[in-house]
């Protein structure tokens, strides 16, 4: 049996086929996190006619492109920000709002963590409880609110838990972190993938107060990682022009403004990805928890966070098994207040699903032979 102690990102193909021996074309990604479909059908065969959108420059102010995004999360195109993916946005958000301390959600994505302290702050987390299915207790979650504190960071729905916030919650946190003058970034990446996506999206709050800032990129739900089209919503509007004079111009070639232009008017494609994800996420749910050897949480986005009830089975294990299977799958004991005994994996096609569950169903003393 193969044993290595790395963890690897959904992106790490090529580690795995380097030390598996697994070529990384024919492994099945239960750990990217993005849409099984694929891109869109109407971008792959828009794309090619604007090949030469590359002889130009775009835009420097990318209008067509916002106004796009914004008829797209229904909001007004002057409250758009684009960027290189979310990555840059939240290092400009960070670089701007320069927070000395901030108050993290955890366990979550590590990027936050990581920009915060290359701007020389200290970050804070408030856990998750696992008895509390890892949903915020916010009236709890209030008392923990002070002037020291400067900035807060939700991913909604959370990576890796997979639990979500509601707007109505959301609201609560915004009007006590007024008080103290507390910003709040919220990462939406996942959002469109939730059932209840009218219920925990923060984006009408913006409208109405300006001490938060929502992000939200094309990597998972429209497939596109490599496109690294990123965006931000906020209605305050200095934060925007802040941002603005301290990005670079031209961050976003031509080509993805093309895709970002078509992408978000495939209806087809939406309305697949959310009824596909829907059921697939239901169906399984309902499947692991039939099963005695783990524990489930509900899940609002594209992936489910797995605990291992067994003693004698570990994430790694599993990790080891599904590869030797041609899937990968996280293991989480490299998050905040997660351990070896935690998995997470995210909803593809049927069939996908189904060799997965089999893997995951299947008599651990039989798997190691």
């Amino acid at each position: 049996m193969i044993k290595h102690t790395d963890h690897f990102h959904g992106s790490d193909l090529e580690k795995i086929e380097s030390i598996y021996g697994v070529r990384k074309e024919e492994i099945t990604s239960f750990s990217a996190n993005v849409n099984p479909l694929g891109i869109s059908p109407l971008l792959r065969s828009s794309l090619t006619d604007k090949i030469d959108a590359i002889t130009t420059y775009p835009d420097r102010e990318y209008t067509s492109l916002r106004k796009h995004i914004a008829a797209y999360c229904k909001t007004e195109y002057e409250n758009v920000i684009v960027g290189n993916g979310s990555t840059e946005l939240i290092s400009l958000f960070i670089q701007i709002e320069h927070p000395k301390k901030a108050l993290v959600i955890g366990p979550t994505y590590s990027e936050y963590e990581r920009e915060i302290s290359l701007g020389k702050g200290t970050t804070l987390y408030y856990p998750l409880r696992e008895k509390d299915d890892f949903k915020l207790n916010v009236s709890d979650f209030l008392t923990h609110l002070n002037e020291s504190i400067d900035l807060i960071v939700f991913c909604n729905p959370n990576n890796p838990t997979s639990s979500c916030i509601s707007r109505r919650d959301m609201r609560m946190i915004l009007d006590a972190c007024k008080q103290y003058d507390i910003y709040v970034m919220v990462d939406e990446t996942y959002v469109e993938f939730a059932d209840n996506m009218e219920e925990i999206s923060a984006v009408p709050l913006t409208y109405y107060y300006n001490n938060i800032i929502i992000l939200r990129g094309t990597s998972k739900f429209f497939a596109s990682p490599g496109l690294r089209l990123g965006y931000a919503i906020t209605g305050n509007h200095d934060l925007i022009k802040a941002i603005n004079t301290r990005k670079n111009p031209w961050t976003i070639n031509s080509l993805a403004v093309a895709a970002g232009e078509t992408m978000f008017m495939d209806q087809d494609y939406i309305r697949r990805t959310k009824a596909l994800i829907s059921s697939e996420r239901a169906r399984i749910y309902a499947l692991m928890k039939e099963n005695a050897d783990y524990k489930v949480y509900p899940p609002s986005g594209n992936f489910i966070l797995v605990r291992i009830l067994r003693e004698d089975l570990t994430a790694q294990d599993l990790f080891e098994r599904a590869i030797r299977q041609k899937m990968m799958i996280r293991n989480c004991s490299t998050f905040p207040f997660l351990d070896h005994k935690y998995i997470r994996f995210c909803f593809m096609k049927k069939e996908d699903n189904e060799r997965l569950l089999a893997c995951l169903f299947q008599n651990h003393e039989t798997s190691l032979l």
